[in-house]
């Protein structure tokens, strides 16, 4: 991160605590305009706003440069293949606007109902680059489930970060969230999707926005998985999202559970998006009167240590689970070196992910769903 713009950060937090808003909205504008490599807000339009680029943390390997990919997909996604698996790209429109994608399709697909999990990636990241480090086609192919990677617009983000923050992206049938539930029923309505197994999760922007679509549409996704993201409702504009991402009021949206199954990562060292926002985002989907117990996870040899927290309901199942990395920063726990933002020294968040969605259906209760 450059020097001047961490200085400027902290000034405006500082001064967003302090309650005076417009001046951090002028101290951030004015950094701007001096041409920093950094996140822009413009001020003639209030609904534009791009946060803080991430930082790959110390114990990772040099910054990756993430593989490039146009950002709206116009080719429509093609028939999946006979006997091998597919990664193509289409799109979707709506009347809130068009999203690209891209789409794996497993090997040998028998017309049997699969898995269906959508990926949202981080702010600068792409479909390609989100599905190398995270290697979730890898466990699709083995598995047999599909994965859809929507692609944030520069148009829409310049830093291609969903829109979480903004108000009128946070609920059902506006913006994003209706943007990406549509394209999520096309794709169910276009392959053999099992309706009852579609699960959503991201990384950061990507993570929050994930919170959000569970929170929206939960007779469509059966349960979410975020990783370095926050509760849905954490902010509704600049002021607010930078006090949400510093861990200020953090809890102040999550008032009542949505009920979404959820499965939270975030590194306790996390520099980008405070780790209180962990605890949010299961308030926001269990609410005040769930259990938790806490266990702490073996330490695989060369890994991170972690703790596991699991939340109960009145029944005594498990409707979400909470993991604290220890030492780790703002990377996808367990991702590989080909793809950017991963911390290949943490616990596995994509098979720990796929555990807890198959293992939860809309049409049985927790535990009940067998994996595919």
């Amino acid at each position: 991160m450059h020097p001047e713009f961490q200085q400027l950060m902290t000034h405006a937090t500082q001064l967003t605590r302090s309650g005076d808003l417009a001046a951090a909205t002028a101290a951030i504008q004015a950094a701007l305009r001096g041409g920093l490599p950094v996140a822009r807000a413009r001020q003639e339009d209030a609904d534009v706003i791009d946060v803080e680029a991430w930082e790959i943390p110390d114990t990772t390997d040099a910054p990756r440069t993430a593989r490039a990919t146009p950002d709206d997909a116009a080719t429509p996604a093609q028939k999946p293949a006979v006997s091998g698996d597919t990664f193509t790209a289409g799109s979707f429109r709506n009347s809130s606007g068009q999203r690209g994608y891209k789409l794996y399709v497993p090997p040998n697909p028998s017309g049997e109902p699969r898995p269906l999990v959508v990926m949202l990636h981080g702010c600068t990241q792409d479909a390609d680059d989100f599905a190398a480090g995270t290697a979730m086609n890898a466990a699709a192919r083995e598995q047999g489930f599909y994965v859809l990677y929507p692609v944030q617009s520069r148009d829409a983000n310049p830093q291609k970060c969903w829109n979480w923050f903004k108000h009128n992206h946070q609920q059902q049938g506006r913006g994003e969230p209706s943007i990406l539930a549509g394209m999520t029923r096309q794709v169910i309505d276009t392959h053999p999707i099992d309706t009852g197994r579609v699960y959503v999760a991201g990384l950061s922007a990507g993570g929050a926005m994930a919170a959000i679509l569970a929170d929206a549409y939960p007779d469509l996704y059966a349960a979410a998985g975020v990783h370095s993201g926050l509760a849905p409702r954490a902010a509704s504009d600049l002021p607010s999202a930078l006090s949400a991402m510093k861990g200020m009021h953090a809890r102040a949206a999550a008032q009542t559970g949505s009920g979404a199954p959820t499965i939270v990562f975030h590194g306790d060292r996390d520099a980008t998006v405070h780790p209180s926002n962990a605890e949010s985002v299961i308030a926001a989907s269990v609410g005040p009167g769930a259990s938790a117990e806490t266990q702490r996870v073996p330490v695989a040899t060369g890994k991170r240590a972690s703790t596991r927290h699991l939340y109960r309901n009145a029944a005594g199942s498990v409707v979400a689970e909470r993991w604290d990395i220890h030492g780790a920063g703002h990377a996808w726990a367990g991702g590989t070196q080909q793809g950017s933002y991963t911390d290949g020294a943490g616990p596995d968040a994509t098979a720990e992910m796929l555990r807890f969605f198959f293992e939860r259906s809309l049409n049985a209760q927790p535990g009940a769903a067998g994996t595919p």
